[in-house]
């Protein structure tokens, strides 16, 4: 059982790590992108750039919340 408890905490260290915002920003990122991609309106490229774009306006608001909170 203490093996379990281990994985599961390594797992959880490396995916939330510290900010668990970054974490469900990259989340709801690639759910977009999944849907996105299954509705086939976009090509390969097209997605890849959106999907880029996305990951830097998720990141940039979680750095501007993070930012706010400490300056308060």
């Amino acid at each position: 059982m203490k093996f379990l408890k281990s994985f599961g905490q390594f797992w959880y260290d490396f995916i939330i790590g510290d900010d668990w915002k970054i974490a469900v920003a990259v989340v709801i990122t690639l759910a977009i992108m999944v849907a996105a991609m299954l509705s086939g309106a976009l090509s390969d490229t097209a997605l890849t750039l959106i999907g880029g774009a996305l990951v830097l306006v998720a990141f940039s608001i979680s750095l501007a919340i993070d930012v706010r909170q400490k300056s308060r």
